[in-house]
């Protein structure tokens, strides 16, 4: 974005005086939702920077061939990836106990067989164009349409500071998913907490442990955080990714004194820093409160492979020297608001950018994992002094972030509520004059929402501003359209294609429905927390607790198409999956519950055939990057970089590679200026 953001600023000062102004709304008019003129300037920048973007193809995991079956009413379902690092032309063979069950090749990635069995066997044998084969690992069905993962509940807890105090029991909490191992299939990643607090209450939680888990059951090792870190929704993001590219991801995530890895051993002892190895691992940092306001605070990566501690760091954006100065309160609210999520800001090696604040100050600094050692990459701070153009970024986060590569140069950006950084973290918008003043919200939702428009956009709700909730552009934050601010706190928001009338995202808040051109329909009664693609069109379904809906233009209202029966959802109101992705099989998303009786959980997969084809989610780098990020704060669902809906008949071709265990580079030989037809 560097080469552009002195034009973008001087477009934005010179345009702010004709630019239309949120708080000149007409009198009796501050209840219609508001569209703007096109701003053909930026439409044409846009289609520029996308039409002239880097050739170069960006890295993605390795990953198998994802065969998964299940038993469905009229026989065996069983789907598979195609895979970004493969042509997309190739074929399949699908074979039933060594047996063909069809002669011609399959061209979808699904298919029922009626004469399979419980007892049957498959495998699938890939062919591409150039005849090149290969043949995936074989698997029986699945009795039920999930996996079911058992796990051993960590012991009960009893806070030692407090002698009246009950056991306080685990469960599971937020999830993410990655490749730890290496041998190209994921492995989930679980948070086990309990009595988890909101920053706005005190009260002391449990010690929070994170466990991994393989999809075939087995626990590959669990660890202890101590009573350093404190439980909750805002405290604890992880990272899970393959950090230094050695084709196992590692997780990165916030530690302190006290914190254990898996093998036993204090995380201050695998720094190289001589403070950090010389911390006081028994000393007890809480407060009278349960709130931990002072002490070290560190940075751990560990091996996704074994749990064991292999760097830490200062951790960083840090507290400061006052709580109330700084963040706007001395009891924790705000200081202690943490996102984090994985961006390429390089264009080449993945970082992990650790972010503070949201109400108030705001920080984020991004780390490299490399040749063994944490080493910090760049670093954004809204009240440093010698840069006062900061102070406007002030208030503008939500409680989440999206990343994605808004201005085509091959490299991300961070999109943080209602401001976005550019790969070197400096920040792009709010400063330029005409900007407007929007402020922190619960949720927002990122990608191609206007198909017909190029480039990415950002659909976002407000707590207080001058907008209730609005949809912009990603790379300049220009408004396409908005609800004026109505005077109170909108907390939810969706933006995705649930609606087959209309093309692009529809979106919905604070009881209205607006299309992607900001036509108000009559608003229906429906879920607004997150979504899924489950059945077989292009459409979104919608999720909310344990069920998974379907919108219905005719009736106006969702209706219940799947349930988890015998789970729980994760958040409380929120009611969100405790991770929802393209784990395995084709296209469509596994979702993945808590089992009610806490004894595990549950990877849910679909058995609706679909004719559509394409390329696993996990190979787009935007939706992969989601995933890593969606257990930050509030969960919010991944996006695509591209439009994916009813009525779309192309979407472009992966520009990726991969790296095989044996060192090879996989690559479709794909010309990815040549779209994928979908019809």
């Amino acid at each position: 974005m560097k080469p552009t953001r002195l034009v973008l600023l001087l477009l934005l000062s010179l345009s702010a005086a004709a630019a239309p102004k949120i708080q000149a709304q007409e009198p009796g008019r501050s209840d219609a939702v508001t569209v703007l003129p096109v701003n053909e300037e930026t439409v044409a920048e846009t289609r520029r920077l996308i039409t002239e973007r880097p050739v170069e193809k960006r890295r993605v995991e390795y990953l198998d061939r994802g065969l998964v079956c299940a038993a469905a009413p009229d026989g065996v379902f069983c789907s598979w990836r195609l895979l970004g690092t493969e042509p997309y032309e190739t074929k399949f063979y699908l074979y039933r106990d060594g047996v063909k069950v069809s002669e011609e090749p399959i061209a979808a990635t699904n298919y029922l067989d009626a004469q399979g069995t419980a007892d049957s066997e498959y495998y699938v044998e890939a062919m591409a164009p150039n005849g090149k084969t290969s043949v995936s690992k074989s698997a029986r069905p699945l009795a039920k349409p999930y996996l079911e993962i058992k796990t051993e509940r960590p012991a009960d807890w009893k806070n030692d500071r407090d002698p009246k105090s009950r056991p306080m029991r685990y469960q599971l909490g937020n999830m993410s998913a990655a490749d730890l191992d290496g041998d190209g299939a994921y492995e989930i990643v679980a948070i086990w907490e309990s009595n988890p607090k909101d920053n706005a209450h005190d009260g002391f939680s449990a010690p929070v442990r994170l466990a991994a888990y393989k999809l075939t059951g087995e626990r590959l090792w669990e660890l202890d955080l101590g009573v350093n870190i404190r439980a909750g929704a805002h405290y604890n993001p992880f990272l899970v990714y393959d950090f230094d590219l050695d084709g196992k991801a590692e997780i990165m995530m916030k530690t302190a004194p006290g914190s254990k890895d898996a093998a036993g051993k204090f995380v201050s002892e695998a720094s190289r820093d001589p403070e950090i190895r010389a911390a006081d691992n028994n000393a007890d940092l809480r407060n009278a409160t349960g709130r931990v306001l002072s002490g070290p605070e560190f940075l751990t990566v560990f091996s996704g492979a074994t749990g064991e501690a292999l760097d830490s760091a200062r951790y960083l954006p840090a507290r400061g020297d006052s709580l109330k100065r700084d963040w706007g309160d001395d009891y924790g609210n705000r200081v202690d608001r943490f996102l984090a999520a994985v961006a390429v800001l390089d264009g080449e090696r993945p970082s992990g950018v650790f972010a503070r604040g949201y109400y108030t100050k705001t920080a984020l600094t991004a780390y490299v994992f490399k040749d063994g050692a944490l080493k910090v990459q760049a670093a954004f701070d809204s009240d440093d002094r010698s840069q006062p153009e900061n102070f406007a970024y002030r208030g503008r986060g939500n409680h989440g972030l999206t990343v994605a590569d808004v201005d085509y140069d091959g490299k991300d950006e961070i999109i943080y509520g209602a401001s976005l950084f550019d790969d070197d973290l400096s920040g792009v918008y709010p400063h330029a004059p005409g900007y407007p003043k929007l402020f922190h919200g619960d949720a927002q939702h990122v990608g191609d929402l206007v198909p017909d428009r190029p480039g990415l956009e950002i659909f976002s709700v407000h707590e207080s501003g001058e907008a209730a909730f609005d949809m912009r552009d990603a790379r300049t934050g220009e408004l396409l359209w908005f609800l004026p601010f109505q005077g109170r706190d909108v907390g939810r928001g969706a933006s995705d294609d649930v609606d087959p009338r209309t093309p692009g995202a529809e979106s919905w808040a604070a009881g209205r429905f607006v299309t992607a051109a900001g036509e108000e329909r009559p608003s229906p009664r429906m879920p607004v927390n997150f979504f899924c693609y489950w059945d077989g069109d292009l459409g979104r379904e919608l999720q909310d607790g344990i069920s998974i809906h379907k919108y219905n233009p005719e009736t106006n209202r969702a209706d219940v198409i799947f349930k988890a029966d015998g789970c729980v959802s994760y958040g409380g109101t929120k009611a969100t999956p405790f991770l929802n992705a393209d784990l395995f099989g084709d296209w469509r998303e596994e979702t993945v519950y808590a089992l009610a009786d806490g004894s595990g959980f549950r990877v849910y997969t679909t058995t609706v055939p679909t004719r559509y084809r394409i390329p696993t989610l996990m190979h787009n780098p935007e939706y992969r990057l989601a995933v890593a990020w969606q257990n930050v704060g509030y969960n919010q669902p991944p996006h695509l970089d591209y439009a994916l809906g009813f009525g779309v008949e192309e979407i472009p071709r992966p520009n990726v590679f991969a790296v095989a265990p044996n060192g090879d580079r996989l690559e479709s030989g794909d010309d990815p200026a040549r779209p994928i037809s979908l019809e």
